[in-house]
This record gives structure tokens, C-alpha cells and sequence, in this order.
């Protein structure tokens, strides 16, 4: 009984010896052949790297630090686990090296499809436009605040003079799910979706020009999504946008310093001498869709060999400091330029458009004016008469290439300049119109290349932070 104990006391005692040396072997390098079936075959002709303490340079605030030589990182190869936000800036940087790759094909036009002719004529660079088009069809990612309640947020116009502020906001919400991802960490992106519009309609005091209310709400909305997710702190809003066709759009974004400054702003009020930045801000189209709808009128006008008996047309109220000047000018003392203050009742003002070759389209209180994207519609020239208005799309798009500028110091000249467009220039230019009409037209759905997209693209381009 003695024996069998000793003997099991023996045998237990070996094993144990057994197993340190076989552990001993694999940390101290010893026992080659046993560490070999656990590491790659080469490994007898290498030595067993250390985890070394590196004391870096003293900087302020440096500290020494663990480092795996380099030995140990190519035989054990750790699993590399990157931020979600470090795999989208490498891929906004591929996105960026793809379009720049193709920007020097500069004069060369693209066609698409019979539907989309991207012309180096109408288009500053065809081939980079479409590039980053394509590029924000493969990658982006917008992620929209779900905080906020109706009808202020997720919610605006579409049936009235500020119509792409809620159409834009009605898509994003309910329409583009190509676009906006549920998942806040993968978005390249961040939506703010309130509307300015309906601010002044639920906050503000009619004709108490106290734009405070409006101001706060904002600045209570940004510490609202700032407190709750982390995504503004961590670029103090660079990464964010919001959107207003609202003239007050720029005065609300006012109630937030990073907001106003450091934000993307997509504003129809896009005034450069008020504060408006073109290299991080967008400029959005004015459109006018009572009803919902555009007037049948427009939707197919007539062929551009159709004669256009006015030479030029215009009628709106004295709003701002361009229409008194248009209108003391002009107002009755021409008859090929037709300019009201209020149309007669007895005429119709869009066929007015569709027999005029040219459609004025001054400043009111603001730059913006509806006028121009209704003149594209129409195939009418527009003239456009305002001092510091940033164009819609102007990265992409020539403006010169489908319109007239015409400084508000030369007003009083305007018929000279307008009978100085030749016949065949005024053809170049009704051609250029009919090109970029489907980028001012909103579809529902949205359609490629139309106007939702064209104004997300804007923004994309400044969040790849690029210029054509």
C-alpha cells in the first residue's frame, strides 16, 4: 500500500517536471523542436523577439511606452481593429484621389445616357463632376437627428416659396434611403433636419423683427445632439449640416457660434457680403411650387425656333434695393422691355415668360429669387441683377454658359447690353438651358442628377473639401 502510494507521488512530481520544462522552453528558446510545432516552421532560424520599454524623447507630455519590435509584429500579427472613423477618411481620401485623377480631362465632355450629356460647355469639368457624383453614390452616408418634434423638426414647406427647404427635408427623412444610414458611427455626415421656415411660423412675433426666438431654438437644438451623442464634439460641427430657403436662415444659424462658422450651411439666402462662406457653405435654388406642383405651363415649352415677341420681362413688388432701381429705369418707357410692378390681372405672367427672350431677374430683400429657376423652365434667358449672390452649383455648373449677369451699376444700360446678345449667342444659351433644366427640377421620388441630389452633392464636395 506504502509502494503504490511512493509510486503515484513519483509519477505526479514528474509530470510536473515535465511540464515546467516544456514551458520554460517555449519563453527561454530552449527546445527548439517543441516551440517549432507551435510557431512557423522558420522559427529555429530566428531569434525570439522581447516586448522592449522604449523611453521616447521627452516631450511635454510624453511618457515611456511599450513597443513590439518589429520581429513580433510580423510573426504574431495582431488583429488590427480601426476606428469606424479612420475607415472613412481613408475612403473620403480614395474618393478624393479618384476625382483628381480624372480633373485633367478638364475640356472633355461625358455622355452618360440620351438623358445626361455632361458638356464641357455648360460644365467646369465634366469628367470630375462625374466622378465625385459617382463617388457619393458609392460611399456616402448621411446620418439624420432623430431628436426634435413636428412640426418645427422633420418637417417644412413644400407647397409654397420656400419649397426646397421641406422637399429636401422630406426626402431625407422618408424618401433616400440610398443616402442615410441608422447607424450614426458609419455616416460621413450629419443632418440637422428643422426647418427655419416653420420657426417663423410657430416662434416668431409677426412684425416684432426679434429674430431670438428662432436663434434660440437652434443653439437649444445643437446642445440637445451635442449632450446626447458625441459626433459634434468631435469635429465641433465641421462634419454637420443644415439647410433653410428661409431669408432668415442665416440670422437663425446665428444662435450657434460653430454652427455659423464651422458647420456646413445649405442656404437659398446665400449672400457672400453677409456672411455667406462658398468654400464651406452651399447655395440652393429659390423655387416657387404652389400646389406642390410645377405649372403645366412650364413643364414643356415651346421649341426654341418659336418666336419670343418681348425682348425682355419682369413683374414684382419694390422689395429690396435692386427692383426700384429696375423699375425707375424701365417701368413704361420701353416697349420691348415689359416691366410691372404688379402684372394686370388680365395677363398671364408665365406666358409672359414663354414669349420673352429674356427674364430679369432682380434681387428682393434677399439675393435669391425664384424667378431664375422658373426663367430655366421656361427657356428664358435669365438676367440676373444682384451684387454678391453665390449661383446655385456653381462648383460644377458655367452659369455664363446659360445666363445673363448684369451688375446693378449697369442697369440703367440694360437694353443695350441685352440687344447686344446676338442670335446665335441667344441660341447657345437656350441650349445650355435645356441642358441643366433636370438639375433644377424636384422629382418625387428624387431622380439622378436632379435637384435633391445635386444640392446633397454640394455638400458632399465640401465635406471631400473640394473645388473643380
Amino acid at each position: 500500500m506504502m509502494a503504490t502510494r511512493i509510486t503515484a507521488s513519483i509519477v505526479v512530481v514528474s509530470v510536473v517536471i515535465v511540464a515546467v520544462i516544456f514551458i520554460s522552453g517555449l519563453f527561454s528558446g530552449e527546445d527548439d523542436g517543441l516551440r517549432r510545432s507551435f510557431s512557423d516552421p522558420e522559427a529555429d532560424r530566428k531569434k525570439l523577439p522581447v516586448v522592449q520599454l522604449v523611453g521616447a524623447a521627452r516631450k511635454r507630455g510624453d511618457e515611456p511606452r511599450a513597443v513590439i519590435s518589429a520581429e513580433i509584429a510580423s510573426r504574431f500579427k495582431p488583429i488590427s481593429r480601426k476606428r469606424a472613423s479612420d475607415k472613412l477618411e481613408e475612403g473620403l481620401a480614395r474618393a478624393r484621389a479618384a476625382v483628381r485623377r480624372v480633373a485633367s480631362l478638364r475640356n472633355k465632355s461625358v455622355i452618360i445616357d440620351s438623358n445626361h450629356n455632361i458638356s464641357s460647355s455648360i460644365y467646369r469639368n465634366p469628367s470630375a463632376f462625374l466622378q465625385s457624383y459617382k463617388e457619393m453614390e458609392r460611399r456616402l452616408k448621411v446620418y439624420v437627428y432623430e431628436e426634435g418634434e413636428l412640426p418645427i423638426v422633420h418637417d417644412g414647406p413644400c407647397k409654397d416659396i420656400y419649397t426646397s427647404e421641406g422637399r429636401f427635408i422630406h426626402e431625407m427623412e422618408h424618401g433616400s434611403h440610398r443616402f442615410k444610414t441608422s447607424r450614426p458611427e458609419q455616416a460621413h455626415l450629419y443632418f440637422m433636419p428643422f426647418s427655419v421656415t416653420w420657426m417663423v411660423k410657430y416662434l416668431y412675433s409677426p412684425n416684432s423683427y426679434n429674430l431670438t426666438p428662432l436663434q434660440e431654438f437652434v443653439s437649444d437644438y445643437v446642445k440637445l445632439i451635442s449632450t446626447k451623442h458625441p459626433f459634434w464634439n468631435r469635429t465641433q460641427g465641421a462634419d454637420h449640416f443644415m439647410l433653410s430657403c428661409h431669408d432668415w436662415g442665416p440670422r437663425a444659424s446665428e444662435g450657434n457660434a460653430r454652427l455659423y462658422s464651422t458647420s456646413i450651411r445649405a442656404l437659398c439666402n446665400a449672400n457672400s457680403s453677409e456672411g455667406f462662406n462658398p468654400q464651406k457653405d452651399v447655395s440652393l435654388p429659390e423655387i416657387r411650387l404652389y400646389g406642390g406642383y410645377v405649372d403645366p405651363k412650364l413643364i414643356s415649352p415651346p421649341p426654341s425656333t418659336a418666336p419670343r415677341p418681348h425682348l425682355a420681362f419682369f413683374a414684382g413688388g419694390l422689395h429690396g434695393p435692386v427692383r426700384p432701381v429696375l423699375l425707375h429705369h424701365w417701368k413704361g418707357r420701353d416697349p420691348d422691355l415689359h416691366i410691372y410692378e404688379y402684372l394686370p390681372k388680365n395677363l398671364n405672367y408665365y406666358d409672359y415668360m414663354l414669349k420673352s427672350k429674356f427674364c430679369l431677374c432682380p434681387s428682393g430683400y434677399e439675393v435669391a429669387s425664384p424667378r431664375i429657376v422658373e426663367a430655366i423652365y421656361a427657356e428664358c434667358i435669365p438676367v440676373i441683377l444682384s451684387d454678391h449672390y453665390i449661383l446655385p452649383f456653381s462648383d460644377v455648373l458655367r452659369w455664363e454658359a446659360f445666363s445673363l449677369q448684369v451688375n446693378v451699376s449697369e442697369i440703367a444700360r440694360l437694353k443695350e447690353i441685352l440687344m447686344g446678345v446676338s442670335e446665335d449667342e441667344v441660341l447657345r444659351l437656350k441650349e445650355g438651358l435645356r441642358g441643366i433644366r433636370k438639375h433644377f427640377v424636384l422629382n418625387q421620388p428624387a431622380e439622378r442628377f436632379d435637384m435633391f441630389h445635386m444640392i446633397l452633392h454640394s455638400v458632399w464636395l465640401r465635406r471631400l473639401n473640394l473645388r473643380f
